[in-house]
């Protein structure tokens, strides 16, 4: 990607109201190197079908950098837009969410702003941590054991991938985990996303039998409405998983479906031609995928007055959103394509029950397309996020089998991993990229540490998470260098040992680095300008209107020259690493990531 010293994205500093309403004019900004010599600047936007200019002009220069400004007509439910500039050093150019380009481009890459509800202002400050809950932590409660339960001691393993995967149950629960809220808060955490805790007839849950209640291997009802109310005491909140695509084969819905019942019959496609008979999904025998051409299943999953996704967001549960289990899939099927219908459909019910409410979908591939901000809040970030950032800084001795992906992890160049973030990047609204959440794993990839394996790196990485766009989401035991090599396999047990034994210096090195992120506002909703891009080293500014970071990371020993365009009579301070600034010139001493603030 060309870095020209041109730039523009959605956040405040450069577009006045990123939910604007139908008729509204909205105010966008670009920041112009005033050594380009740019004396032509217009917005293109396609209204109403048909492509439109609208000039702009200069509101003023500060620090090197020529501010131009046009007003943007808000004609449309997705008002895609982007920059035409020329002058003494650029002839004939165009800016878009991928970056500048001399020559002509698609539509494909515009920015966007959405006619949307706004997203709750709590999510772009949001740090997440995951939960798989029979592995994160046990009380001294005793439950009655079902038959298919294979019981395991905490000191052990999961098995991976045998026939004992889904039912190894090593005790976890939400009593447990109410009592571990102290580490989290101390940890940095804000946020905490729960696996499914439905009953169902597997420890990982995602085949519920019932989605009233809450399983009562991990308590019932009573531990998560005592585990939210804790953690809402200490100004956390609490995520669900809600598995719109699919239940379990044992589910009550699907079992009077067999037998014929309306109107259950509809809620699934049954089809003889099928190995099993029916619908699911990726051909999972036990987990029936539903169909939402049906209206009452719509009624009883969405937005019946009791449907299943208010009932949990309500008093006496009153969880603060849910996260959609492969929600690229939920809806899709063979001839129709309904996803982004029940998006919005869902966005509405939850907005209904409280403004403050979010929806995140997982998405392991480009999330873009779904992510026009009339559905989901934004995604788990895997392509735009985990998989750049650990083809940087992977170690070449990892497995292909290691991520949720089918083809391998590539080893990239600095410049590979930037183009390949930018490129996913720029298929989403500035609004939905803000407020997704970033990863570097979860209950379904290998561990962070496995694929990495270098403390330096696994440094290097951790800090991305928490300096670049987005929500971080961290899964537990990550942040104490728990290991495995694939989803199942990686799905390992709190080794709370090692925090009550000797405290690992790697959780130190995350608590600092999300109260890092806590306390400055540039990395929780600032605008995003990459300043240098090489094979070892990128640089890039995170930037509001009240506050400048520079962000060095770098995988080897080297130096970077700042480019004259950025920065200038700026006086910098380090707030964090080691790194040193000479004049405009970087020099690094070890690998790692450095912050200076703008004084």
């Amino acid at each position: 990607m060309d870095l020209v010293g041109i730039h523009h994205d959605g956040s405040d500093l450069y577009v006045s109201h990123d939910s604007p309403e139908f008729g509204e004019v909205v105010q966008v900004r670009l920041r112009v190197w005033d050594q380009l010599g740019i004396d032509r600047v217009s917005v293109r936007s396609v209204l109403d079908g048909e492509a439109q200019l609208f000039h702009a002009s200069i509101t003023h220069e500060a620090n090197g950098d020529v501010w131009w400004q046009a007003d943007l007509p808000i004609r449309n439910v997705v008002q895609h837009y982007r920059w035409f500039v020329k002058g003494e050093a650029i002839e004939y150019g165009w800016l878009n969410a991928a970056g500048f380009f001399p020559h002509d481009v698609t539509d494909a890459s515009d920015f966007s702003i959405s006619v949307s509800s706004p997203t709750p202002e709590w999510l772009k400050r949001a740090q997440v941590y995951q939960i798989f809950p029979d592995r994160f932590a046990k009380s001294d409660r005793e439950y009655e054991k079902p038959s298919w339960l294979v019981q395991r001691d905490w000191s052990q393993l999961p098995e991976g991938r045998s026939a004992n995967t889904a039912y190894e149950w090593f005790g976890g629960d939400l009593w447990g985990a109410a009592e571990k809220l102290d580490y989290l808060q101390t940890l940095g955490v804000n946020t905490v996303y729960f696996t499914p805790f439905f009953p169902a007839r597997s420890t990982h849950r995602y085949d519920a039998h019932s989605f009233e209640s809450v399983d009562e291997l991990l308590g019932g009802d009573d531990a998560l409405k005592y585990f939210v109310e804790q953690a809402h005491k200490r100004g956390m909140r609490v995520i669900g998983d809600i598995t719109l695509n699919h239940c379990g084969v044992t589910h009550e819905w699907f079992v009077k479906a067999q037998a014929g019942e309306h109107p259950y019959r509809e809620f699934f496609t049954f089809d003889e031609k099928l190995p099993q008979g029916y619908e699911c999904w990726l051909g999972v025998r036990t987990l029936p995928k539903f169909n939402f051409n049906s209206e009452e299943l719509i009624k009883r999953f969405i937005t019946d007055d009791k449907s299943i996704i208010r009932k949990w967001l309500r008093t006496p549960f009153g969880l603060d959103g849910w996260r959609v289990d492969v929600a690229n899939m939920a809806g899709r099927q063979g001839e129709f394509d309904l996803t982004r219908d029940i998006a919005k459909i869902v966005r509405a019910v939850v907005r209904e029950e409280g403004e403050d409410k979010v929806l995140i979908a997982e998405h392991f591939h480009d999330a873009g397309p779904d992510l026009q901000g009339h559905g989901w809040h934004g995604t788990m970030n895997y392509s735009a996020f985990q998989r750049p950032i650990l083809g940087w800084l992977a170690g070449k001795e990892y497995r292909e089998e290691t991520l949720q992906h089918p083809v391998p992890m590539p080893h990239y160049s600095g410049q590979h991993m930037v183009t390949s973030i930018e490129a996913f990047s720029a298929r989403m609204p500035w609004r939905s990229r803000i407020n997704s959440w970033p990863t570097l794993g979860s209950h379904d990839t290998a561990r962070t540490a496995t694929v990495i394996n270098d403390d330096t790196n696994l440094k290097i990485a951790v800090t991305l998470l928490c300096t670049l766009p987005g929500a971080p989401m961290i899964f537990m035991g990550d942040e104490l260098g728990a290991v495995g090599h694939w989803g199942e396999q990686a799905r390992t047990p709190m080794p709370w040992d090692a925090v009550e034994n000797q405290r690992p210096a790697l959780l130190d090195f995350y608590t600092e680095v999300l109260h890092l992120r806590s306390s400055h506002e540039a990395l929780t909703s600032g605008s995003l300008r990459w300043i240098s891009i090489a094979e070892n080293a990128v640089v890039f500014i995170r930037e509001t209107k009240s506050e400048t970071l520079l962000i060095c990371a770098a995988r080897t020993t080297d130096s970077v020259n700042l480019p004259n365009w950025c920065l200038a009579n700026t006086d910098l301070e380090s707030i964090h690493g080691s790194a040193v600034l000479h004049s405009r010139e970087i020099v690094i001493d070890q690998p790692g990531v450095t912050i200076w603030r703008a004084q």
